[in-house]
């Protein structure tokens, strides 16, 4: 496959290793060949990485299989996934997973990803529904303002939100950024 044929979400195999393609951006500069800039997760390591591909440049690709998990719980030797088909409990290392659990709560259904059967991540929607449990009480009539408060969320996510969000209210936050995005 060409490396202008590659999307996020699509998996590749670079030096032995499994590699998510997270993001990626098509370059063409003024001066010089065009590029493809990816943002790649390695999906044993959880380690990122930012990696330039020539135009037209050869990149193996891996098919991973996509099925539909439960968010279980957490534990030392990582979080608890249950397989929707088979119901049986899946663990993927804390450290792979990174900060994906600060937006899964408990029982939520998402999509993990497989390779020769084995979970390797799970992926995580555009945007998530939190309640907010701890926040500094609001300003009565600040609608209008560009401020913003600490909050922390259901999940131990900490972001910023407006003033008039209260403890107890569902907010949409973005799971790329961890930003506020509305009141739900």
């Amino acid at each position: 496959m060409k490396s202008q044929e590659i999307r996020p979400g699509m998996a590749l195999n670079m030096d032995g290793q499994i590699w998510l393609i997270v993001n990626i951006n098509q370059v063409k500069p003024g001066k010089g060949p065009a590029y493809t800039q990816a943002k790649l997760k390695n999906l044993v390591t959880g380690n990122n990485i930012e990696k330039r591909f020539r135009s037209g440049e050869e990149v193996d690709q891996i098919n991973l299989d996509r099925r539909e998990v439960e968010y279980l719980y957490s534990d030392a030797s990582g979080a608890v996934f249950m397989d929707c088909e088979t119901y049986d409990q899946l663990t993927i290392p804390a450290d792979v997973l990174g900060d994906t659990l600060l937006y899964i709560k408990a029982n939520t259904a998402i999509n993990g990803l497989f390779h020769n059967g084995n979970p390797m991540t799970v992926e995580l929607p555009a945007s998530v529904d939190l309640e907010v449990t701890d926040t500094p009480p609001g300003i009565k009539n600040a609608t209008a303002t560009n401020q913003l408060k600490e909050a922390v969320l259901e999940t131990g996510l900490k972001t910023r939100v407006p003033p008039f969000i209260n403890n107890g209210q569902l907010v949409r936050i973005s799971t790329e950024t961890g930003e506020y995005q509305s009141k739900v």
